[in-house]
């Protein structure tokens, strides 16, 4: 039996997947994985999602540069949840710029962010909305 047989799949194929800075512990972002995704994460050393959006894969950092280099690789007990301890370059993780994707904080009844942008999207990407 594969390692990836140990993996809770949901019904389309995919399990989550959360990208934890190996040094600070912030969560940067949560993405989807396929089998080939993460074999190819567990085979590289470098995190590859599932873009539910392009219906492809999606090797993180491909247009940014900001890849991420995966330190280490869990499974939750229930066996659908994949967190990865990583290292990410040039220190940005979302499409927004920011470092983390998970940059609005719930305040007083509304959602404010709190996170300033690091770097212009439009300057990382030809498509500031990473599609």
């Amino acid at each position: 039996m594969s390692w990836l047989d140990e993996v809770r799949w949901d019904d389309r194929g995919l399990v989550t997947a959360i990208a934890q800075d190996a040094v600070s512990g912030r969560v940067l972002m949560v993405a989807w994985m396929n089998r080939e995704s993460l074999a190819l994460t567990a085979e590289t050393g470098i995190a590859h999602y599932w873009s539910r959006s392009r219906a492809r894969l999606w090797k993180k950092g491909e247009e940014s540069g900001h890849l991420q280099t995966v330190r280490e690789l869990r499974l939750d007990c229930d066996g659908d949840v994949i967190v990865m301890q990583i290292e990410q370059a040039g220190g940005i993780a979302c499409h927004t710029g920011r470092e983390s994707c998970l940059f609005r904080r719930l305040v007083d009844g509304e959602w404010r962010v709190v996170d300033p942008v690091l770097k212009d999207p439009h300057a990382i990407y030809a498509d500031p909305h990473g599609h």
